[in-house]
């Protein structure tokens, strides 16, 4: 897909998915994000956008809602025209011990990190169809691409993107016919944490054999092959400098 006068929606608009905006915009695309609680960064996102002479929208969402995912879609093609591309990036993590874990944290890791991808993707394939085809990469984990937990504590958040990869290679093969190809992605050490120490940094980069963080310029440029791709479809590209290799 030629991303020249497309429209791309980015669900999280903050930190890599700025520099996935900024990248899709320089080739040509229309962005619109959509933000929770960041609305500070999606308005810089969409500025970012802006300044390269393409049109953003930035629209209000809770993706774990349905409402909000129909609402959202109608919205960016309301304001942009059409949707062409859909990156599913909404995502939380944080650790919560099993014999703390309520059924609450259960619930909102599921909802964010998964049932999001099938909601906002449900909302826009029949836009998709109507320009007849579309591209959709959703975000999973190196962990659960790996099949390794490997921590403690992320028991909601590896199943769910577990199951990113699983609804992405079903998706791939229900809307394969329409021309609508579905990939994910898997990041490893991409950006430090804000709060994270130097040492900390310094111990995951030497655990990964590349011996560095890979930079959300990666991501963006794995963003950006799923969607010129004509024929990679169901999936999921591991971006983490071979960290699943030790």
């Amino acid at each position: 897909m030629d991303l020249q006068n497309r429209v791309v929606l980015i669900t999280g608009g903050k930190r890599i998915g700025q520099a996935v905006a900024r990248d899709l915009a320089e080739r040509g695309a229309d962005i619109a994000v959509s933000y929770r609680g960041s609305r500070v960064e999606a308005e810089a996102t969409a500025a970012d956008v802006r300044r390269l002479g393409r049109r953003a929208a930035v629209i209000a969402a809770d993706v774990g809602k349905s409402a909000d995912c129909t609402r959202l879609i109608q919205e960016v093609v309301s304001s942009l025209g059409r949707i062409d591309v859909l990156v599913n990036m909404a995502s939380i993590y944080g650790a919560v011990p099993f014999d703390e874990m309520t059924e609450a944290d259960w619930q909102h890791n599921i909802d964010i990190n998964l049932r999001s991808v099938f909601l906002c993707t449900r909302a826009a394939v029949p836009f998709m169809r109507r320009e007849g085809g579309g591209r959709i990469v959703n975000f999973a984990d190196w962990l659960a691409r790996s099949g390794r937990p490997a921590y403690r504590g992320f028991v909601a958040y590896y199943t769910a993107k577990a199951g990113v990869i699983a609804l992405s290679e079903a998706l791939a093969l229900e809307l394969a016919a329409d021309r609508i190809l579905v990939n994910a992605i898997a990041p490893g050490p991409i950006l430090p944490p804000p709060d994270l120490s130097q040492a900390e940094r310094d111990e995951v980069a030497a655990a990964t054999p590349v011996g560095r963080w890979g930079g959300e310029a990666e991501i963006a440029l794995a963003v950006r092959t799923l969607i010129e791709t004509d024929f990679i479809t169901g999936e999921t590209i591991r971006v983490d400098g071979g960290r699943h290799l030790r």
